[in-house]
């Protein structure tokens, strides 16, 4: 067997585990415009394959794909929707801790998932992005949820008329879902890969997996490719700063203004401050 071919082998479990992440956890959403049955039989197809290419690598790597693989299997068997009663609320609650609990039992000991917020000193390029993220985050979701993409507001379901704790339901799940985003996608998966392959191939990846997994949540329409971006973006700002409190403060930037936008969409006279 040739290098080039031993070389296209060892991305062959990434490329399986990335197809069925994108074919089985939006399983009900429009992916690729293929009809339900075939998206599953692809996404088996594509998860035995993994499966299979595993056997090729070595105990220690075959251990850290088992770390991501496995929480994106209980990913895709959950009820991942904006629905904001509070037993469905519990019950993500549960689900989204054991994804994050799971890979740092199995990867204890290795360095490779590391909780660490704050940084020994004040990188003023890390603070400059985080800064210049609230324009970027007001152009971007005003482009995506008010021109580009106007429905899609409605997949966070309000009643008719305002009620303080639905607004507050709403506000807590949608910060506290964009914490786990980044305790995740970004601390997690784009950490695994990253022990696994170099930065632009890790980062890549990891934002395949933010866009599926907020794709079968609400963000449909042109939701992937904005959600896409500010993967790509996370990943490259953890990659610098290897701290979290800098994709933690740009998210919980991008959620203020979701909140806002979601909010004015169902109720436009409700405050003044509501709207951008």
């Amino acid at each position: 067997m040739s290098v080039s071919q031993l070389k296209a082998l060892s991305f062959l479990p990434l490329i399986s585990l990335l197809l069925a992440t994108v074919l089985l956890i939006p399983l009900e959403r429009n992916v690729l415009f293929l009809p339900l049955n075939l998206k599953l039989a692809l996404g088996i197809i594509a998860s035995l394959s993994f499966v299979w290419s595993l056997r090729k690598e070595t105990s220690e790597r075959r251990l850290r794909y088992l770390a991501l693989a496995l929480p994106l299997g209980l990913l895709a068997l959950s009820p991942i929707n904006t629905h904001l009663s509070l037993s469905h609320i519990g019950t993500l609650f549960a689900i989204f801790l054991a994804v994050l609990i799971f890979p740092v039992l199995l990867l204890r000991g290795k360095g490779i998932i590391s909780y660490k917020f704050l940084p020994k000193k004040l990188d003023f390029i890390d603070l400059g992005y985080t800064l210049l993220s609230i324009p970027l985050a007001w152009g971007g979701l005003t482009l995506y949820l008010k021109i580009m993409s106007p429905d899609v507001p409605f997949n966070w379901v309000l009643p008719t008329t305002p009620d303080n704790t639905e607004l507050f339901k709403l506000f807590m799940g949608i910060n506290g879902v964009g914490i786990w985003d980044e305790l995740f996608f970004v601390n997690t998966c784009y950490a695994i890969l990253r022990s696994l392959f170099p930065y632009r191939i890790a980062n890549a990846a990891q934002g395949v997996i933010y866009m599926s997994i907020l794709y079968d949540m609400a963000f449909t329409g042109w939701g992937p490719a904005f959600i896409y971006i500010l993967a790509l973006t996370q990943g490259a700002m953890y990659e610098r700063s290897k701290v979290l409190i800098w994709v933690l403060i740009v998210h919980l930037i991008v959620d203020y203004f979701l909140f806002q936008i979601i909010v004015s969409s169902y109720y436009p006279d409700l405050a003044v401050w509501w709207h951008l």
